[in-house]
């Protein structure tokens, strides 16, 4: 298993024959094992709980791991892929326009004050508005994933990984790394 946990440090830009690419800055692990859970037990399904910076995460399935091991960064290799979860910036309330790409009213035909309303939210029947409905709203801090991304670089020493591309976040947000042997 090649799950871990991390957090964003920020994003920089590398250099590779006379090529720039974007790079986000991980700081990964080192992560402790906690808990084992096995079918045998009473939990009945495979499972590893890790510790990283006074966060517990679960994560399914087997390994070969035992409680007290740690998890570095030594498990992956430069070009290895990986899918990263994370907890997207949170924006506040937001109007449809920005939240759902609305396009908005015309200015002409008699339109005043309400280009950017979303318009009707209905229709007489049945008289109330139908769940699921585009409208305002909070906007961001939803739980986003990002697969195939693939490390560039990885320093031992300081626990950080080089990964090609944007992940979701701001800095110092939790992510969860899976190593894309699972």
């Amino acid at each position: 298993m090649k799950n871990m946990l991390g957090k964003k440090i920020g994003m920089t830009q590398v250099f590779d024959k006379n090529k720039v690419i974007p790079v986000t800055i991980v700081e990964a692990g080192p992560c402790s094992v906690l808990k084992i859970k096995t079918k045998d037990s009473k939990d009945k399904y495979d499972a590893i709980q890790v510790k990283y910076d006074k966060k517990i995460k679960e994560f399914r399935g087997t390994s070969e791991l035992k409680i007290g091991d740690e998890i570095k960064v030594d498990i992956f290799q430069p070009g290895d892929k990986v899918k990263i979860s994370g907890i997207s910036k949170g924006k506040g309330f937001a109007g449809a326009m920005k939240r759902w790409n609305f396009k908005g009213k015309s200015a002409t035909h008699g339109v005043k004050h309400e280009m950017r309303t979303i318009g009707s939210t209905g229709s007489r029947f049945p008289q109330r508005v139908i769940k699921g409905r585009k409208m305002p709203g909070r906007m961001g801090s939803d739980r986003k994933t990002v697969s195939n991304l693939e490390i560039i670089k990885v320093d031992l020493e300081n626990n950080i990984i080089a990964v090609k591309g944007a992940i979701p976040g701001r800095k110092g947000t939790l992510l969860e790394i899976y190593g894309k042997n699972i």
